[in-house]
């Protein structure tokens, strides 16, 4: 019977050491060695502190900030652990608020947030993806015309010209991969910090 079970043992041995340990680390090395920054969580760091990653959002309010999209993220409530919590941007528990088109509660909040928007900029048609939460709930991203939309509420909340401000919002525009792959996109984080060193000068 050991015969037939030590072949067995042995291979479970080798492919454990092989796929559990040798594969993992050689991953690691190799992706460290090609791209170091996205290795290590595309950090961004702000006067050597590290104040977010290019992959996650960040919840901003502040008026004189540009906001991101919404987050369905939760949380456990901490003063009852039956129940949740919204807690934007929260990594631990990505996902989204698995609402469809016709929940009640979804079209109360979408109205609510539209309408909270047309406040800041009347004249222009609410992007998407400012009121709609994306299926991860992290999204860092923003499209360029949600930026844009911005603009005014950030250039009264910091008294700045709005041209200075649009053409903050395009500098800090990425185009589709390749010229082909995805959506322009504005990275909410960087385009934030860039503000504030636009405003300090």
């Amino acid at each position: 019977m050991l015969r037939e079970v030590r072949p067995a043992i042995v291979l479970l041995l080798v492919l454990t050491a092989i796929t559990g340990l040798a594969y993992p680390l050689a991953m690691t090395g190799i992706a460290g060695a090609i791209f170091p920054a996205k290795a290590q969580g595309s950090l961004i760091e702000k006067d050597g502190k590290v104040v977010g990653s290019a992959l996650i959002g960040q919840e901003f309010k502040d008026d004189k900030y540009f906001h991101g999209r919404p987050s369905a993220t939760l949380a456990p409530d901490p003063n009852d652990s039956t129940k949740t919590v919204p807690a934007p941007y929260n990594a631990a528990n990505s996902g989204g608020s698995n609402l469809g088109p016709t929940s009640k509660a979804l079209a109360d909040r979408l109205k609510e947030d539209v309408d909270r928007l047309k406040t800041e900029n009347p004249n222009a048609a609410v992007p998407v993806d400012l009121v709609t939460t994306s299926a991860s709930g992290l999204d860092p991203d923003i499209s360029p015309e949600a930026a844009q939309f911005q603009v005014p509420r950030v250039a009264k909340a910091r008294n700045m010209s709005e041209d200075s401000l649009k053409q903050l919002v395009a500098s800090n525009t990425e185009g589709r991969l390749f010229g082909l792959l995805g959506e322009p996109r504005v990275n909410v984080l960087a385009l934030n910090l860039a503000l504030d060193r636009a405003s300090a000068k």
